[in-house]
């Protein structure tokens, strides 16, 4: 690790850890930082907490679940989006590009509409996002050409748009007072019931599809250079797409089975990371996953407390999102190859 990438990886370690005390202590029921680290050291060393009951149940058992769902949701998205960034060589690109939002979205609202149970939701929701995705691969896959990347764009662009066909007539089916508002909440993204029983099909694929690009670090550099370089260099390029293609696709379908659609995470995120450690993948995941969990955080405690009723997660990301969206389509000629 070079001494010039140590700050902007500091930066945002503090982003982070920022974002972990204001989603603890900020809320309805405010909790100090002394009563959040006096818990903390409690169940650390196994002695009682020197609290009352009811701070120490808010801290693990109401905002526990949801800080960790959010930091991982969060570090989940941005990493994917980082990885798509770099395959396709292109700063503009999200963790959605292939479809994997849109199967995720189908998938959940026919979990709705049948009724089914939460678990069900989230797995009917996370099949959707890895058979869209695949779907995507064997179609461009199939086509004959000398450009592979655009033909994906493409395919994952046309896929995205029947399977957004599919969720709106999903919701036109759906009975109006009780299936449609759970799927239009679950659209715009919450963890409001997120539980511990949450975080395990959570933590699981996020912390594999994260090791694998980790893994993949190195190559991922090489993948950023055309096809004919690349492939000049060593490197099998068809089957490392796969791979990273995969590994991006099952934290981003995790993600969204947990928390629904959140937009402009996996956008923005990359590209501040890019500009704190430089395009170095070995720098540029760790960044990017603090960063893209600090980010969450921050968005999700002013969900739950700048109004009186709860924001969804998409909106305010889409408020952040597309000022920064225009800023980065007028700069990114001049800051992606820096």
């Amino acid at each position: 690790m070079t001494r010039s990438a140590t700050p902007g990886l500091l930066i945002a370690l503090a982003v982070l850890i920022a974002g972990l005390l204001l989603a603890f202590t900020v809320g309805r029921y405010p909790v100090g930082l002394a009563d959040l680290f006096n818990v903390i050291a409690a169940k650390l060393t196994g002695r009682a907490a020197d609290v009352p009951a009811a701070v120490e149940n808010v801290i693990w058992q109401v905002r526990g679940p949801r800080v960790l769902a959010a930091a991982l949701v969060g570090a989940a998205l941005a990493v994917a989006g980082t990885a798509f960034q770099g395959l396709f060589r292109n700063p503009l690109v999200s963790p959605d590009l292939l479809g994997a939002s849109s199967g995720a979205a189908l998938g959940a609202v026919l979990g709705i509409y049948f009724s089914l149970g939460v678990f069900a939701i989230q797995a009917f929701a996370f099949a959707g996002g890895l058979v869209a995705v695949a779907a995507v691969y064997m179609i461009g896959s199939a086509v004959r050409t000398r450009d592979p990347i655009l033909v994906l764009v493409l395919t994952g662009v046309v896929i995205g748009s029947l399977l957004g066909a599919g969720v709106g007539l999903v919701k036109y089916l759906a009975d109006p007072y009780n299936q449609l508002p759970a799927m239009t909440f679950w659209l715009l993204g919450s963890l409001a019931a997120t539980s511990v029983a949450d975080l395990v099909p959570l933590f699981g694929p996020v912390a594999i599809g994260t090791l694998v690009l980790v893994a993949l670090r190195w190559r991922m550099n090489v993948m950023s250079l055309p096809d004919e370089e690349a492939r000049a260099l060593g490197l099998p390029t068809g089957p490392l797409r796969i791979v990273i293609v995969a590994a991006a696709t099952l934290v981003t379908s995790a993600s969204v089975a947990t928390a629904g659609i959140i937009g402009w995470v996996g956008l923005v995120v990359p590209h501040i990371a890019r500009t704190l450690v430089g395009p170095d993948f070995a720098r540029l995941i760790p960044a990017a996953a603090l960063l893209g969990g600090g980010f969450l955080l921050v968005i999700d405690t002013l969900a739950r407390t700048v109004a009186p009723i709860e924001i969804p997660l998409g909106i305010l990301t889409a408020l952040v999102g597309t000022p920064f969206f225009i800023w980065l389509l007028a700069s990114v000629s001049k800051t992606w190859s820096s």
